[in-house]
Formats: C-alpha cells, sequence, structure tokens
C-alpha cells in the first residue's frame, strides 16, 4: 500500500510538470520538439526519484529530494541564478531595503570557493581587516566548500550583538586566520560626500533604494560650497537597483539620453532606459576599479560613451547580465539571468566590463594593521565558474595611462587634502584643476582679446 501511494505521488509530480511545461510552451510550436525530449528525460527524473525514495538506505523527504534537484538545475546556469526557498528570498528583499543585520561583506563563489568581493565600508567585517579577495574557507567551524551563497548569507547574519567566527585563508599568510566579529545592524549610507579644496568629491558605496535622492542633497550641498568639478568613487562598489543606476546617470546627462539597453532571448527582455532628468554640467571625474560591478558599470558606460565624464582606474569587475526574481506560489522564488547590458554605444559589459579612459593602478594604503601589506587578489567576472560569456568581440582603445599633468601643489600640500596614498584620487584631483586653470586663462584670454 505504502509504495502504491509513493508511485501515485511521483506520478502525480510528474504530471504537474509536464501540464506547467504544457502552460508554459502553449502556441511556440518551434519548441514542440524541445518539449517532447523534455518529457522523456523528465519520465526518467521520475523513475530516479522513485527508485531512492523506495530503496534508499535511509528514509528521505521527497521535498528535500525535490530541492536539491532544482538547487542541481541551477548548478549548470551561470553563478548569478539561483532557487531561493522562502526564507533566502526575505533575505533578498531585505538587501535591497538597505539595512539589516550582519557582517556587511559581499561575496561570491570563486573555484568552488566562498571569496570577499569586497568588505562594505563602516561594517564589522571592514573594521575587523578583511579584505578583498579573502577566502572563507569555514563558518562557525564549518567548511563552506559546498556551501551555496544564500547558504552562506544566512549563516553570517543573525541578531545583533552575536558574534560569528569566519576562518580566512588569504595570499601572504602562512596558515589560516580566524576572524571573530560581532553582527551589528548594517545600515548602509549609499552616498558620502565631501569637499576637496573647491572640488565635490562624491562616494557611491552601492546603489539602493534611496541612493538617488541622497545624491540629489549631495549635489545640492556642493553646489551650495560653489566647488568647480566633482568626482564620483564607483570604487568597490557591487551594484544594486537598476532603477537607481538608471537615475544617478540621468544626473549627469541630458534629458532622454539612452543609458543601457539589453538583448535576450525574447522581445519583451529587450529593453532601454533612458535619462528623464535635467543634467548637472560640472566637469566630472568617474573612479573605478575590479571592485565596481553591474549597477556601477551601467553608470560609468554611459558616462563614458556620451564623453560626459574622463572615467579614471582600472578595469571594472564585468558583471552586465540581467537577474529577474520571480516569486513562486509557496514564497520561494527564482533569481534568473534572462539578458545581457549593453552600453549606448552597444558595448557589451558581461565579462568585459569597462575600461577607464586613463588607466591608474593604485597601490594600496600601508595601515598599522601588518595584514594591510598583503597583495590583494583580483576578482573579476570572467574568473567565475561558468560565468556568462560576453558575446561581441569589441575594438577597444586603452589609454596607457601615461598622461602627465603638472601639479603645483607639495606632497604636503596634498596631504592636507587627505589624498596623499590613493594614486587614482590624487590623479582626479590633478585633472580636475588643470580644466579649472585651463577654462580660467580661456576666459581671461577673451577678456584681453574683447
Amino acid at each position: 500500500m505504502y509504495k502504491i501511494l509513493k508511485n501515485n505521488k511521483v506520478q502525480l509530480l510528474l504530471l504537474s510538470i509536464i501540464l506547467l511545461l504544457i502552460l508554459l510552451g502553449s502556441g511556440k510550436t518551434n519548441r514542440v520538439m524541445a518539449r517532447g525530449e523534455t518529457y522523456e528525460k523528465l519520465s526518467v527524473f521520475a523513475e530516479v526519484l522513485e527508485k531512492i525514495e523506495n530503496l534508499y538506505v535511509e528514509e528521505v523527504k521527497p521535498e528535500e529530494l525535490i530541492s536539491g534537484a532544482i538547487n542541481g538545475m541551477f548548478r549548470t546556469l551561470d553563478p548569478h541564478s539561483s532557487f531561493l526557498p522562502p526564507d533566502y528570498y526575505r533575505e533578498i528583499q531585505i538587501d535591497t531595503e538597505g539595512e539589516f543585520g550582519g557582517l556587511g561583506i559581499e561575496i561570491t563563489i570563486k573555484d568552488d570557493i566562498l571569496t570577499v568581493i569586497s568588505p562594505i565600508e563602516d561594517t564589522p567585517a571592514f573594521k575587523a581587516g578583511i579584505k578583498a579577495g579573502d577566502r572563507i574557507i569555514k563558518v562557525n567551524g564549518e567548511p563552506t566548500r559546498d556551501m551555496t551563497l544564500m547558504e552562506a548569507v544566512k549563516k553570517m547574519r543573525g541578531p545583533t550583538g552575536t558574534s560569528v567566527v569566519i576562518t580566512i585563508m588569504r595570499d601572504g599568510l602562512e596558515s589560516l586566520q580566524d576572524y571573530t566579529i560581532a553582527r551589528e545592524i548594517i545600515k548602509i549610507k549609499s552616498v558620502k560626500y565631501k569637499t576637496i579644496d573647491d572640488l565635490g568629491y562624491i562616494r557611491i558605496s552601492s546603489f539602493k533604494k534611496t541612493t538617488d535622492q541622497d545624491l540629489d542633497k549631495a549635489l545640492w550641498d556642493l553646489k551650495e560650497k560653489g566647488v568647480t568639478g566633482l568626482i564620483l568613487d564607483l570604487r568597490s562598489n557591487p551594484g544594486g537597483l537598476l532603477d537607481q543606476a538608471v537615475s544617478v546617470s540621468g544626473k549627469f546627462l541630458d534629458k532622454g539620453k539612452l543609458i543601457v539597453y539589453t538583448k535576450g532571448r525574447t522581445e519583451e527582455q529587450n529593453m532601454e532606459f533612458v535619462t528623464k532628468e535635467e543634467k548637472n554640467d560640472l566637469p566630472l571625474i568617474v573612479l573605478t576599479n575590479a571592485g565596481s560591478a553591474s549597477a556601477s558599470e551601467i553608470v560609468a558606460g554611459a558616462l563614458q560613451d556620451h564623453k560626459r565624464a574622463l572615467i579614471l582606474g582600472t578595469q571594472t569587475f564585468g558583471k552586465g547580465s540581467v537577474q529577474v526574481v520571480i516569486p513562486l506560489s509557496d514564497g520561494s522564488a527564482l533569481r534568473l539571468t534572462t539578458a545581457r547590458y549593453y552600453t549606448p554605444k552597444g558595448r557589451i559589459i558581461q565579462e568585459k566590463g569597462i575600461i577607464p579612459d586613463i588607466i591608474v593602478e593604485n597601490e594600496p594604503m600601508i595601515k598599522e594593521d601588518p595584514l594591510s601589506k598583503t597583495k590583494i587578489n583580483i576578482i573579476r567576472e570572467k574568473d567565475l565558474k561558468r560565468h556568462l560569456k560576453g558575446k561581441e568581440e569589441e575594438d577597444i582603445k586603452i589609454d596607457s595611462g601615461d598622461q602627465k599633468i603638472e601639479d603645483d601643489e607639495s606632497p604636503e600640500e596634498r596631504d592636507s587634502l587627505g589624498i596623499k596614498g590613493d594614486n587614482q584620487l590624487e590623479r582626479a584631483v590633478s585633472i580636475l584643476k588643470g580644466v579649472k586653470i585651463f577654462q580660467e586663462n580661456m576666459r581671461s584670454l577673451k577678456e584681453k582679446n574683447s
């Protein structure tokens, strides 16, 4: 009797899957052959499920087997596609709100190892000394080798005030090192700004719900202070919400300008995003590095293509794919890659990233902690297993970065601005000051000739 019930359950599952595929494929006559092959494979899947349920040495729950099968399915796709059980789906929703309890690190899977892309500024992980490129070998003593990203995130988040021990492997260290880090409410202030002499410096650490509003406040305050140029720092910004990337780009471009477009397998996945606001027209330099990803690359690519800003720094991460979160009936969801991003001039971002107009490597700043002297292991999208390939090959001209701009300030004067040791920021300040001097000279020449 038990076996009959089991068989009926498996048959019902198979029938449900087939009906779903029929509904999804209705009207798509060119997919009939593919669907027929899929049905055949599903019958094998049902056989395997039945054998495991009936013959495996211990009783297993069907829902666990099905969940495992779904996760296995996603292991054949790119690393940004995943199945999100209900509790993990809630974690994704928390991420975009801009406040959550945890350590404050952006992570990925590289060579089957949980790896840090970047610690978030002013968070427990950042203060503890976690570095980009660190490989997380254990979380609370549990090996991470077979963990999914969402499993790792869930283990590192928890009640504020509690601690988590992460075991790090880092280039330059002779052995594994444990970091005990207390969890805090991570309030991500995505926009910070200050003045450097008469220049405005704006740092966007991620693209959250209020990023465009926070940027408006920063731009207004800097305008009131009479700044003559802007530096937009997108270094180690892992991305975030697409609509925020579009809105941020719109602060610096004329209304109606194309910012980014997408191409997928179907017409509904092909979209264009244009600016809706009037621009700020101050001279602008955008700073990027290998940690600038996704939404950051959209902003940098749009401003570069429209020749609105000079991009300075190093090549970006190269994450130019579109993920759509699709809620399911049981509270779970699919995060599925559905298209690729392209810059206004048709350059593909995926795998290739954005090449700066001026290449400037940044030497790591030496701090009191001797661990900060170790070499940073740079990770880009192309280093990830099963990463989505960039398609069109591009003929990109890379500036050698050898441009020389004379700077009248002494090293001591530059240090008083709080930028010494940051090669990229120093170069950006020098260029903008050169622009100001040039503009002033041109005005004087016009006045003299008039």
